[in-house]
């Protein structure tokens, strides 16, 4: 996340030649694609407990992200 970060600084300063620019952005959306794979990845490992009426726990469901 952090290279990722740095990518996005770099672009947005506008200090680097096209070149870089194109280099810099290939890298970003390789970086994006990972981050996104990664967070996809930890959803999928995430349960949600559910509760009866009286709080008390029943057991758990797959994790649906709103």
């Amino acid at each position: 996340m952090a290279e990722l970060e740095k990518v996005v600084r770099e672009l947005e300063n506008g200090s680097v030649s096209l070149e870089e620019s194109i280099d810099f952005y290939t890298r970003g959306e390789a970086l994006k694609k990972h981050c996104e794979t990664k967070l996809a990845e930890a959803e999928a490992r995430i349960e949600k407990i559910t509760l009866a009426k009286d709080g008390s726990p029943t057991g758990v469901e797959p994790f649906e992200a709103s």
